[in-house]
């Protein structure tokens, strides 16, 4: 048989705050969900808006992650695969696709502004007897990257 290949990436904000639960077996599982927003043009030529809506899982210790630092409305950038279930319920089956989250990149900063924030970055920095860690004064402030020359670069001008 052939091999197949289930690979998605997707970025969107997160359409309501994780949920995290925990499995009869003590496995720990987030659910989430992702609003996709694209643009197209119609038949007369218009640009039209459309939203698509992407529920997503998340086992483990990423799970636990997700839950604890994103939120609704929320930027993330998430990898995985795609999974269909499908289950019986008053007598009706049902049937769902899903992602199943393998990495998830927390993207713009702690309030949600600048896109500097990856997943390592969203742990809470250590204190060191009671200053303010580095990391953390850079979160707090603009973040500014000098370049070889003496003009300062504001990563918020930058489009990606």
């Amino acid at each position: 048989m052939a091999r197949s290949f289930n690979q998605v990436v997707l970025m969107g904000n997160l359409t309501r705050d994780p949920e995290l639960r925990t499995t009869p077996n003590g496995q720990s599982v987030c659910s989430f969900s992702l609003a996709l927003n694209r643009s197209y043009k119609n038949a007369s030529g218009e640009w039209q808006e459309m939203t698509d809506y992407v529920d997503i899982v998340a086992w483990a210790a990423l799970g636990e992650r997700v839950a604890q630092y994103l939120s609704k409305g929320r930027p993330a950038l998430v990898s995985g695969r795609l999974q269909s279930r499908s289950w019986e319920q008053d007598g009706m089956k049902r049937s769902k696709v899903e992602v199943v989250a393998q990495d998830v990149t927390f993207l713009g900063g702690r309030d949600g502004g600048s896109p500097s924030t990856t997943t390592e970055e969203s742990s809470p920095p250590a204190e060191d007897s009671g200053k303010k860690s580095s990391k953390k004064k850079a979160l707090e402030q603009d973040v500014v990257i000098e370049d070889i020359g003496d003009e300062p670069i504001n990563l918020d001008d930058i489009p990606f």
